[in-house]
This record gives C-alpha cells, structure tokens and sequence, in this order.
C-alpha cells in the first residue's frame, strides 16, 4: 500500500475514534441569563439594562430612590401600569433601576432628580426619550401604547368618527387632504403626548362635506360647553403645533370649573396664567343662582382667564387661607395670576352679576386695581423675644433699617423642618443678644406676603446687612448654630459649599414650599 495512503486512513480512523461509539454532542450554550422582576416591573441593574435593551424594544425605564416620597407614590402605579400593557400584549416593557445603587447609570442617562423616567427604543442606549407622561397607571399605559402603535385612529367613514366621538369626553379630530403630509404627521406627533385625549384623524372628502370643513381643520368635540371647536390649519405657514396645542388646552378646559381634588390638576397644567375664583357656599339657594352669572360671564375671556368656583362649605381651607378669604365673607371674587402669584379682589363690593365679574377680569387685566398682599396685625410683643416676629406690615421698617443686620427665618407652621431648626435659629439670637446691630428674626411666610419677594419654599433664610442700597443676601448652607455665626460673623459672606454628588438625597432640613397656584 502507498505510504501516503496509509498515512490519510490512519488520520481518518484516529479522527473517527473507537467504533461503534456516538460522536460527542457539540456544547450547549449556557442558558440565557434572566432579569427579574418584581410586580411586573424589571429590576435592573448596570449589567442586566443591556441584556433588557436587546430583549424588549420599548423598554420604559425609571430611575428611583428608595427614601424619595413621589417614587414610593408612582410605585403601585407603575406596576399597574405594567399589569395593563401585558394583559393587551402591548410590546412595551417596564422597568426600574435603584439610582443611588448605580452611580454609573446616574452619570450616564444624566439623571438629576427623583423619580426620573426614560424610553429606550430598539436597544438604542444613547438617545433615549424622556417621558413626559402622567403619573397614573392608564395615562403611564397610554402614553407607550401611542408609541408602539398608532397614535391616532384612521377614520374613513361617519360610523368610525360617530364611534370614537362617544367613546371619550374630549375627541380631537384631525381633516387632512394629505395623510402623508408635513401637517398630518405634526398632528400625530402631537397625539403621541396628549394621552388625556383620544385622537383620529381621516382624508375623506365626504366627511369633510359632513362636518362643514372646506380646508385642513383640527375639531375638538367635546360633550360639554359649545361642543365644538374648530382649529383650521394656515394654508401659508401650515400647522403650528404651539398654536394648537394652546387651542387644544384652553378649548379642552370648561367655561367654568368647580375646584376639587379631581380637578385642580387640570386647573393647574391648563397654562391658563390668570384664574377667576368665585367664593360661594353651595348650600345656600341664593348662592346656587349665582352660577349662571358667572357663566354668561365667562366666553369672552376663554384662554386668557381660567373660571373657578370654590365651594367655602366643602374642604378647601388652604384655597381660602390661600387668598385670605373667610367663608364668611362668600360670595365674593379674587382673581390671581399664576406667573406674579399677584392677588386681585374687585373694588366695588356690589351684587355679583355678568357685568360686574366681566367689568372685575377687564380692570384687573387693564391694570387698573392694585394687587392685595395677605398680612397679619403687629404683635404687641414683637420685639420683645429674642427672635424678633416680623409681619407684612413691619417687615420693610426692620429688614431694610440701615444701622442693623437682619438674618431672617421665613417659615411654615407645618413645616416640620423649620421646627427642626428652631433651636439653632433661638441659641442664634441668644448667642449675639448683646450685639445691637444684629437682629435675628422670624415671619410665617403662609400668613405674610412681601411686596419686595415672594418665598417659595420652607424654611427660606435672607440676611439683610446694614447699610443702604436694600441688599439681600440668600443664605444656603448649612443650618447650625455654628456655620450661622461664622457667616454672620463674616459680614454675611457664605461658607464654601461641599461638591454636590449627581443625585443626592434632599437635605433632612429642607422642605420645598408649596407652588404658588390655587
């Protein structure tokens, strides 16, 4: 036999093994590893987010702590949410990362505050969304669903806009001669986030003949008011989607709305800067008759002053003190504006009728009456404590005196961490008791307001040094007796601050003030 051959046949034995035996199985891959979860909602961390990413190609992610108040408040929503989404089979994933467990994802996603919400689409890390959605479990739904479907629904036929109008309070509808057009696509971008509304939209000349439409319009039905409102799209300039979005807001809102828990949230996202409050006790008849006063008077200021009832009889006490309203003194009228948080009240103490509220909303928006500033009477003892009580009324005549340096505490009641700092705030004021030109002082910020600033949070610290010119200073470091007296020491010069980590927890003597709306 050939040399050579021989050589090929003894490989190919060798290569084949021992006969009659199996050949071995090829490895198996080791399974895949799993991410857990917990109600529904992925846990992740910095190693499982990518194996998430390549898994669900719409993958909501939020970004928690677990001391933050408003995480713990979305907490069971967000599970509900993902309840939702899978008993539809909606292919769209929840998920959450413990934040100060995961500095790197912090850095990375730029997260900055508590809870924060981001949307990975097709794995992609980069460029994630950020969410902009309700905090509820259907609107959370909602607003994935319109991203991983349709985000309006295509109507071709008067059944199909009949159907939707009645499935929702408020239905906008979208004419478009052109479907695959710059505007049409403005208007499902837009649908994409008003997830408090349903949207549709059609091409079809016969429903544009039904609804009386000669050109591309935006309607909104509504089951309430006119109920009805057109919005036609420029022919020049197209569809501005600032300028629908403000007609979508102030055309979605009623003529005059009742506060209460359900709807001040509405009220307060309406942009609507100026609000019109009617006092009224609703148990009384002749204040029920009022109401249709108040409405006639409302349309012609729809989208530039917002009409609210305010029931004196139900549980709005923080509206009344709010205004410095009594529920004795119902009916009566104020009218506040969001943006200066300046409260006006009418002048004429007359019967409240159409022409007298519409006469009101025209002199306040011509300026023709001051605002009112809320104000407690001078104690008699107001300098008698060590920590001196100021009010409205003789905060300009202490802080702004020019031979004295004023450190000042504006506080809430309520605030817990205002009574936290008490003792330091009063072993201030008895440490520098001898000193005649330091004046440590106090005013509740909630009974009191100031014509020179508003104080938005508790507990706020302004020094007021000596000296002319009405100079402030805003103290923010830390709040013990020590740091206070050196940088009073120092002429009101603050202590270098620490370098502050991406996300950290909220100082335990810090609480944000109440926004400055109803």
């Amino acid at each position: 036999m050939n040399r050579q051959l021989l050589t090929v046949l003894l490989l190919l034995l060798r290569a084949s093994g021992p006969q009659g035996q199996e050949p071995e199985a090829p490895l198996k891959e080791p399974p895949g590893e799993e991410v857990p979860k917990e109600d529904g909602v992925l846990v992740l961390s910095g190693h499982t987010l990518s194996l998430a990413l390549r898994e669900h190609p719409a993958l909501l992610v939020e970004f928690y702590a677990p001391w933050c108040g408003h995480c713990q408040a979305l907490a069971p929503e967000y599970s509900k949410a993902a309840a939702l989404l899978a008993a539809e089979s909606v292919p769209a994933a929840l998920a959450k990362v413990d934040g100060p467990a995961e500095p790197g994802l912090l850095e990375e996603f730029r997260v900055t505050e508590y809870p924060t919400l981001k949307f990975f689409r097709d794995g992609n890390r980069t460029h994630p969304e950020d969410y902009t959605g309700p905090r509820e479990a259907e609107g959370i739904a909602e607003w994935l669903r319109r991203r991983v479907g349709p985000s309006a629904t295509h109507l071709t036929d008067e059944a199909g806009v009949q159907a939707l109008v009645s499935t929702r309070d408020i239905v906008v509808i979208g004419f478009f001669q052109d479907l695959q057009g710059k505007d049409a696509a403005a208007f499902l971008a837009l649908a994409r986030d008003a997830v408090d509304m349903a949207f549709g939209l059609t091409d079809q000349p016969r429903l544009f003949r039904k609804f009386d439409l000669t050109r591309d319009t935006v309607v909104l039905f509504k089951k309430f008011d006119e109920g009805r409102a057109d919005f036609p799209v420029d022919e020049g300039t197209g569809l501005d989607l600032g300028d629908l979005s403000r007609f979508l807001v102030t055309h979605s809102m009623h003529l005059v709305t009742e506060f209460s828990h359900q709807t001040s949230p509405k009220i307060y996202a309406a942009r609507i800067l100026n609000h019109l409050l009617l006092f009224v006790n609703q148990t009384l008849a002749a204040h029920q008759e009022l109401l249709a006063s108040f409405r006639e008077a409302a349309p012609p200021f729809r989208g530039q002053v917002l009409f609210v009832v305010v029931d004196v009889a139900a549980n709005h006490s923080h509206v009344l003190h709010y205004f410095g309203v009594t529920a004795e003194e119902a009916p009566t009228l104020r009218l506040v504006n969001l943006d200066t948080t300046k409260k006006y009240a009418p002048e004429d103490t007359g019967p409240i009728t159409a022409a007298s509220v519409a006469g009101f909303c025209r002199a306040v928006l011509g300026g023709e009456i001051k605002p009112y500033l809320r104000g407690q009477e001078v104690p008699p003892d107001w300098d008698q404590r060590l920590v001196r009580t100021l009010v409205a009324k003789n905060f300009e005549q202490v802080a702004f005196d020019e031979t004295k340096n004023v450190f000042v505490k504006f506080y809430a009641p309520w605030c817990s961490h205002c009574k936290e700092m008490a003792p330091a705030w009063e072993a201030l004021a008895e440490k520098y008791r001898d000193r005649k030109d330091i004046v440590i002082a106090e005013l509740d910020a909630t009974a009191n307001e100031l014509e020179a600033f508003a104080v938005h949070g508790f507990p706020t610290l302004k020094f007021f040094p000596a000296g002319p010119g009405r100079k402030v200073i805003e103290y923010k470091s830390a709040r013990d007796l020590e740091t206070f007296s050196k940088f009073l020491d120092s002429g009101g010069e603050l202590p270098a601050e620490e370098p502050v980590a991406p996300v950290p927890k909220p100082p335990a003597n810090s609480t944000p003030g109440p926004k400055e709306e109803l």
